[in-house]
């Protein structure tokens, strides 16, 4: 059971998760034009507390994750929700190839756990339609201290280099923002950003 699977039943009582989703999904709403035609993907999902914020502005919403437990988590709030325009999918898009097309792909601190993160975004450029926008909130350069040494992560990401990978990729009308700051006992604080590009 990886360490995802192990949370998954405890990680909608975080306030922060739920405060974090807020901030994104506030943001996101500014920064993409929204449509209720758009099918969209958000990728490394979780609980889907981001995309339940939003299941209402949206046709089709899949939520993707290779934890089995996150994504047993969500077919229940689907059910409890009745939103049944949200397809929960138990999938890793890292080993393997999607048959699929989305309007906006979106996730939130994800990225820093993705091996290869220059070949997802690829992966998500081949995956939007034209015209369609990936969004990606994640940490600005930590020092490790967010996840501790023993858990092996990128340590944030420097949103003009993102912006570079993107570029290569193919994306056009990058911009992104601060969006939220985590805060921790310690007092230590950890920036958000979201970075917002077009296909």
């Amino acid at each position: 059971m990886s360490e995802f699977d192990s949370r998954a039943r405890q990680w909608d009582k975080d306030k922060m998760h739920m405060e974090r989703s807020l901030a994104i999904a506030a943001e996101l709403e500014k920064m993409v034009p929204l449509d209720p035609s758009m099918k969209v993907l958000e990728y490394g999902a979780g609980t889907g507390i981001l995309s339940f914020l939003l299941k209402d502005r949206f046709s089709e919403i899949t939520l993707m994750d290779s934890s089995q437990e996150m994504i047993n988590v969500c077919i229940e709030k689907v059910e409890y929700h009745q939103a049944s325009q949200i397809f929960p999918l138990w999938f890793n898009l890292e080993q393997k190839n999607f048959d699929g097309k989305f309007d906006l792909i979106y996730n939130q601190m994800v990225l820093h756990h993705v091996n290869d993160y220059e070949a997802i975004i690829n992966t998500f450029y081949s995956l939007l339609n034209p015209d369609g926008y990936l969004a990606i909130a994640d940490l600005y350069p930590e020092d490790g201290s967010f996840h501790g040494i023993d858990v092996k992560v990128h340590l944030g990401f420097d949103p003009e280099k993102l912006t570079e990978i993107a570029k290569k990729a193919g994306f056009q009308n990058i911009e992104y923002k601060t969006c939220f700051e985590v805060k921790r006992d310690t007092g230590k604080k950890y920036p958000v950003f979201l970075l917002v590009a077009k296909k």
